[in-house]
């Protein structure tokens, strides 16, 4: 009789009973996210841009710079809660895609709203003593303005997980089917748009830190239209003479050799005086010594139209993490 049973069973209903099990987890955790994500939407919008706009503490451009699209979304949540608590998931996301755009505002924006955010906590006492006030309320159970503003995005990035999820475990005969499918692919292509940008803001503040960091008027404007990889410190190996250290500055088409500026220079402590700028498209590299993963760091060969460098390091790890980003940076310029 065991024998049988185990024989009856069904590969097909076995399967859907998977899915099942798997889509009752996705919609219940959905459905509760969505209800504090939109908790925590209204109690900004209330807390902060509500009493924000009555007592007139910021300026309304001050307050849009710094809270961006953040009404909207609130009313995309509300639009999209009752759908999720009645079970009409399909519906719901198909109509909640269509509040997508904003996100990607958003996103767009995240840049200038910490700007503007750090700005006011700096020079404007009022909006200091009110934030301070505000993120002291149990409700925000510690949460600060700044991770307070982050929220949307975040919830993008669970609304691609688990709209996704939610589609490859329903069954393609359901009747929410294709709108699953199609919200779970917008979702998707708006979440890798937000991404993109935050990969290119982020891009910008370590160009913006960079170029504070690089002085003369060599230095000017070098950074620009670049993508940065790496920086650090490594020994210059000259012809004859003891090693240099010289700070590396690696970005996606070039190589900036930086030397230290004095650290009792008056004005320029701190920071670097470029000393060469050198086209990854035209290098050549090598690993001289270095390839056993040994304690001892290693060599690497950079070669160029009109010189040659020869950079070393004592860490093995630093040295091999050079090696990759200068070999990425080297086939993108030749791709």
């Amino acid at each position: 009789m065991e024998n049988l049973g185990l024989h009856a069973r069904c590969p097909v209903q076995e399967q859907r009973a998977r899915w099942e099990r798997k889509r009752a987890c996705t919609v219940r955790e959905l459905l509760e996210t969505e209800q504090r994500y939109q908790e925590q939407l209204g109690l900004v919008a209330t807390y902060f841009l509500g009493i924000l706009k009555a007592k007139g503490t910021l300026r309304p451009p001050e307050r849009q710079a710094l809270f961006g699209s953040w009404e909207l979304i609130y009313d995309a949540s509300q639009q999209l809660l009752p759908y999720l608590e009645g079970g009409y998931w399909g519906p719901g996301l198909e109509g909640f895609c269509r509040h997508l755009e904003l996100y990607t505002q958003f996103a767009a924006n995240a840049d200038r709203s910490q700007a503007t955010l750090q700005e006011q906590l700096k020079k404007n006492k009022c909006f200091r003593r009110f934030v301070r006030l505000q993120e002291s309320r149990p409700e925000f159970r510690g949460l600060q303005l700044q991770d307070l503003l982050s929220l949307p995005l975040q919830r993008l990035q669970q609304y691609e997980n688990l709209v996704v999820a939610l589609a490859e475990n329903t069954g393609p005969n359901s009747p929410d089917y294709k709108q699953l499918t199609r919200a779970a692919r917008l979702i998707s292509e708006t979440a890798q748009r937000v991404h993109t940008i935050d990969q290119k803001q982020k891009n910008d503040q370590h160009l913006r830190r960079v170029q504070a960091l690089l002085s003369g008027r060599q230095a000017k404007g070098l950074t620009s239209g670049r993508w940065f990889l790496r920086q650090g410190w490594l020994l210059v190996v000259p012809p004859h003479g003891e090693p240099r250290p010289r700070m590396f500055f690696l970005f996606s088409d070039a190589l900036l050799m930086a030397k230290p500026r004095p650290p009792l220079h008056l004005l320029q402590s701190g920071t670097f005086a470029c000393k060469a700028l050198y086209p990854m498209a035209q290098c050549q590299l090598h690993k001289v010594f270095g390839h056993s993963g040994g304690p001892c760091g290693g060599l690497l060969s950079l070669s160029f139209p009109h010189e040659k460098l020869l950079l070393m390091s004592t860490d093995q790890e630093e040295l091999s993490c050079w090696y990759h980003s200068l070999t990425l940076a080297i086939s993108s310029q030749k791709n």
